[in-house]
C-alpha cells in the first residue's frame, strides 16, 4: 500500500525540497532521519517533520 504525506503551504520552492527527497526516497525510515538530520540543506528540516 502506498501513502503518500504532504506539507502544505511550506515557504520552500519546490525544486529545492525535490533536491532533499531524492535522497532519502525509498530508503528506511530509520536511514532517511539520519540523513536529514545531518544534511545542511533548509528543506531536510522541514522533510523531516512530515
Amino acid at each position: 500500500m502506498a501513502y503518500t504525506a504532504k506539507h502544505r503551504f511550506a515557504r520552500i520552492t519546490a525544486r529545492k525540497a525535490r533536491l532533499v527527497l531524492d535522497l532519502v526516497r525509498g530508503r528506511d525510515v530509520d536511514d532517511a532521519l539520519a540523513m536529514l538530520r545531518f544534511s545542511k540543506k533548509r528543506a531536510s528540516d522541514m522533510v523531516a517533520k512530515v
